[in-house]
């Protein structure tokens, strides 16, 4: 199944399951995806109301807007880490244990939400395509060979990022949360529809163009080890999204260099999850 937060024409957002040329709404006690994701499937069908909306009745919003931040894996793909070390000029060392960082939430837009930028703030925005995992159910000291049995779904993250803040604190975490810069979406789908998380093509384009192409089995660390990693000593809650790495072909790292402009359209095309699209608004 696939779920989504949709604005219904009342001015409401609710929650939904994405049909084949509709959306059905959950009932209106339930706020947002965050409780849907900790139900079990027989509680959820429970929820579900008979309202349907057509498609161009709705706007797709974020499906999820967690509480805390979005938590996000560094130098997941070999052919990434390569081509960072090789446009810093340093030399490469791989990491036996996943690096984590994270964005703050309210960084997060939905499908074909404006990405407004401020030029005052940076000039090096740059795209990363990833697969986001959600949480279904609390958990922690998860052992990797149950990891996958916590996850809720998937969905695309675009982990857009200002190089040069990045360069200038030192560090990711303010460079890596400026507003707007987590497009998130546009449905969560559930693990039963997406299958096995490690084998995923996995692309972004900029306007048509092709910049990142390549697959969820060329990540370092699992989306298993992962979640193992982070939830040692740490409680992951429902809800909760871990965005897994990009793969290699980012900006920042191509010669010369290439940044996002004003009316670029950024599209994250992850396979059986779905098609993130946002349009660039540099101010």
């Amino acid at each position: 199944m696939r779920y989504a937060m949709v604005a219904t024409p009342d001015g409401r957002e609710r929650p939904a399951v994405v049909e084949a040329t509709s959306v059905r709404v959950f009932d209106p006690s339930l706020a947002d995806l965050r409780a849907i994701c900790a139900m079990t499937a027989e509680q959820r069908s429970a929820a579900l109301s008979d309202r349907r909306y057509a498609f161009d009745e709705v706007g797709f919003l974020a499906p999820l807007r967690p509480p805390k931040n979005v938590f996000c894996v560094g130098r997941n793909y070999l052919a990434h880490a390569e081509e960072s070390t090789r446009a810093r000029g340093i030399h490469l060392e791989l990491p036996d244990r996943p690096t984590f960082f994270s964005k703050a939430p309210t960084a997060i837009i939905g499908p074909d939400e404006e990405m407004h930028l401020s030029a005052d703030v940076s000039q090096s925005y740059d795209w990363e395509a990833e697969l986001g995992v959600v949480i279904g159910r609390r958990c922690r000291d998860v052992r990797e060979e149950d990891a996958l049995g916590v996850v809720f779904g998937y969905c695309c993250v675009n982990d857009v990022s200002a190089r040069d803040i990045q360069q200038a604190h030192m560090q990711w975490f303010k460079g890596k949360s400026l507003d707007g810069t987590c497009p998130l979406g546009p449905v969560i789908v559930d693990t039963d529809e997406v299958g096995d998380p490690q084998r995923l093509a996995i692309t972004l384009r900029v306007n048509g163009v092709v910049k990142q192409q390549s697959s969820t089995e060329s990540m370092i660390f699992s989306v298993a080890r992962i979640i193992a990693e982070l939830s040692r000593g740490m409680t992951l809650e429902p809800g909760d999204v871990i965005a897994t790495g990009t793969p290699d072909g980012v900006g920042f790292a191509r010669n010369p260099p290439e940044y996002l402009v004003d009316g670029d359209v950024v599209e994250v095309d992850i396979e059986r999850v779905g098609l993130l699209r946002n349009r660039v608004v540099l101010r």
